[in-house]
């Protein structure tokens, strides 16, 4: 009985061994996985850099920011940065904390479940205008939504980005709120990029030329036509 435990022992002993010396391998090679993950998450450097993640502070290129709502106590730092514009998608405006008569506001609410290409047209537009005048801050509530698309826009309008890296930095920039992104990820996905840049060009206020405001535009020149005639 004796030499059986002592044959069952060295069996055992022998099955661990050899259990230990196949394990070693794959050990190794998820020891060289793990040690290389955060290689997989340095930030790319085209993306916005984080500057003050309290509001959500970050820089798109030298001339524009986002950021979520500021408050008073934020201006001096945003007015480090030289910020000339702020462009505001938020419902409520700006004047609760800005009030240096100097910078120039602009107020575009936006809601992305309901945004059109008439209201992309509006922000692009005005966020280009405003860097021929000096530095540029956007910003929503949050910084997140409804700032995510119009920056993303942006990327892929003026800096020919694909829509797919445009989505990229949306969802993985670290500015949170992914899981309202919905309505801001459909509108990006379907819009016709072309044709956006074309009304951008030619000073069209939308993609299509029956949008109410391109029927307002060609009421109001027919109205003119016929006074001056």
């Amino acid at each position: 009985m004796n030499r059986f435990q002592q044959g069952l022992r060295l069996a055992l002993a022998a099955v661990v061994f050899f259990s230990a010396l196949l394990a070693l391998p794959l050990s190794m090679a998820w020891g060289a996985t793990t040690s290389a993950a955060p290689l997989h998450g340095v930030r790319p450097a085209n993306w916005a850099q984080p500057l003050d993640t309290r509001i959500n502070l970050y820089r798109m290129t030298p001339d524009l920011y986002r950021s979520a709502l500021p408050a008073a106590r934020d201006w001096p730092q945003l007015q480090a940065l030289g910020i000339a514009t702020v462009i505001n998608f938020y419902q409520r405006g700006d004047e609760q904390w800005l009030g240096d008569p100097r910078v120039h506001q602009v107020h575009l609410p936006l809601r992305t479940d309901r945004i059109d290409d008439t209201d992309v047209i509006e922000v692009l537009r005005s966020i280009r205008q405003a860097q021929g005048r000096g530095t540029v801050l956007i910003h929503c509530k949050h910084g997140q939504n409804r700032t995510g698309l119009i920056a993303a826009l942006y990327r892929v309008i003026y800096q020919n980005w694909s829509k797919e890296q445009a989505l990229a930095e949306m969802r993985g920039g670290g500015f949170g709120g992914e899981e309202r992104m919905g309505d801001a990820e459909r509108y990006l996905r379907d819009a016709d990029i072309p044709a956006l840049r074309s009304a951008l060009a030619t000073g069209a206020c939308s993609t299509s030329a029956w949008a109410l405001c391109a029927l307002k535009d060609r009421l109001l020149g027919a109205i003119e036509g016929g006074m001056k005639s």
